[in-house]
């Protein structure tokens, strides 16, 4: 356990996924921290319970690499040393959009996706993090509720190795993602519910390690991607992610009536019969590395903290505790970042200490959370069944528009800049509204569509030699 200063204010941050581990490295630079953690934490890149989805494909978006970076200087390059992977968007990938667009393989645009298994990332972040000496780490420690009242939180009551404790602070953060006792916390201090929405495309995930077929492991071999189409319920997608280690992790996934098993015969048969057979072809000459792993938790739900008439002092909820998504748009680790630097960006001009300063916080933080939800259930919401009430007229303008865009920058360059720095969560989505993707869309010049995925013939042979 490290020193404290009697002088800097204190921080207590409950939860040490990526979101609180980004928090913590916010907020050293303004106070002493101590992250609370229900687990034990592995030493080396392995899963834990506490991360459910570890197991299927994840990427982090530009927007997310420029924020870990700004956050922790150099800790994506570290992580490329450990065998993580900078694929350009869309030069190292063959995708085709939810409207079975394919994309042009253009490479003009600097967008990249750090690719690589959960366990190495969490490893890495864990790794930078936990060896600054201003953070204190409480493993197998619970969070019990708040300490406080309606008007100021002064702490957390804990339960650890030692009993049940007190850690008193100037500054509590909830990070605590999809599974957040907040709302229950605050109601008990009587202040009122908050404003809950989720929309729900009853998405099921089914995941399967491989070893990289063939000579693929030789190669920047590109990342296969074939999203699903709301407008053909039940929605079924899947993507290959080459990772470290000379393996692929593959995840299948599936909306309410059309959900993948854990059957692992019925895995390659699932994804033979997307709307396109790439993923099930290419899995033909791969060797399976264990069973099907599913999940269930895919709901879009979002906490609107912000919108609160009265909120306590001392109190901040971050990343998954405000929102979660569906996993298939890969946005959770990048807000998790974003989050983390608008916390720091406040802070910076506000006292930590001062009244009113924690409710500027949670407007910070919603910010990086509205961009992902807006793209998120701007897809989840055409789906049967995903929300009690229909999308709005203004809504189904926003779709109409985005899939013109996408179709759009599927064939131009200039136009799937503007895409991605949106996609990407770099830039607003006025960004779409840009010359950039306006003159494109109406003028041109645009390539025409392609009629089959854009992978080349020596690359579809390494996958069998």
């Amino acid at each position: 356990m490290s020193d404290r200063s009697t002088t800097r204010p204190t921080a207590v941050v409950i939860g040490s996924s990526a979101a609180g581990l980004f928090a913590a490295a916010a907020l050293t630079e303004f106070a002493d921290v101590t992250l609370v953690e229900r687990d034990t934490l592995p030493e080396g890149p392995e899963a834990r319970r506490g991360v459910p989805q570890a197991r299927h494909a994840h990427l982090v978006w530009s927007g997310g690499v420029s924020a870990f970076n700004e956050l922790l200087p150099g800790v994506v390059e570290d992580m490329v040393a450990s065998g993580a992977r900078l694929a350009h968007i869309m030069g190292d990938m063959v995708s085709r959009a939810p409207n079975e667009v394919w994309f042009r393989r253009f490479s003009s645009t600097h967008h990249r996706n750090l690719v690589c298994s959960r366990e190495l990332l969490d490893k890495g972040l864990r790794d930078r993090v936990l060896a600054d000496e201003r953070i204190t780490l409480l493993q197998d420690t619970n969070a019990l509720d708040l300490v406080g009242d309606a008007n100021r939180i002064t702490g957390v009551r804990i339960s650890g190795t030692d009993g049940e404790q007190i850690l008193t602070a100037d500054l509590v953060i909830d990070a605590s993602g999809r599974g957040s006792r907040t709302p229950k916390w605050l109601e008990s201090l009587g202040l009122a519910p908050v404003a809950i929405r989720e929309v729900d495309a009853g998405f099921a995930y089914a995941t399967r390690l491989y070893r990289a077929p063939g000579t693929t492991a030789q190669s920047n071999f590109p990342l296969i991607n074939v999203q699903a189409n709301p407008a053909k319920a039940p929605g079924q997608g899947g993507i290959i992610l080459p990772i470290e280690g000379n393996r692929w992790i593959v995840t299948l996934s599936g909306s309410r009536g059309g959900e993948p098993t854990d059957h692992p015969d019925a895995f390659l048969d699932f994804a033979l019969a997307l709307g396109d057979p790439i993923i099930g072809e290419l899995l033909k000459e791969a060797q399976p590395i264990g069973d099907v792993a599913t999940s269930h938790s895919t709901a879009n739900r979002r906490r609107y903290y912000e919108d609160a008439a009265r909120w306590p002092d001392g109190f901040t909820v971050i990343g998954d505790a405000i929102a979660s998504y569906n996993p298939v748009y890969g946005h959770g680790l990048t807000v998790a970042a974003q989050c983390a630097i608008a916390v720091r960006d406040v802070l910076r001009s506000t006292s930590l200490t001062a009244p009113g300063t924690a409710r500027r916080l949670q407007r910070a933080a919603a910010r990086p959370v509205a961009a992902a939800w807006d793209l998120a259930v701007g897809q989840d919401a055409f789906y049967p069944g995903a929300t009690g009430t229909p999308p709005k007229l203004a809504e189904r303008f926003l779709a109409r528009f985005v899939d013109r865009a996408v179709e759009t920058g599927a064939r131009n360059p200039r136009a799937l800049g503007a895409l991605l720095d949106v996609m990407s969560l770099e830039k607003a989505p006025t960004r779409l509204f840009s010359p950039d993707m306006l003159i494109p869309m109406f003028f041109g010049p645009r390539k025409p569509h392609l009629s089959a995925p854009p992978l080349g013939e020596a690359e579809r042979k390494t996958a069998t030699s």
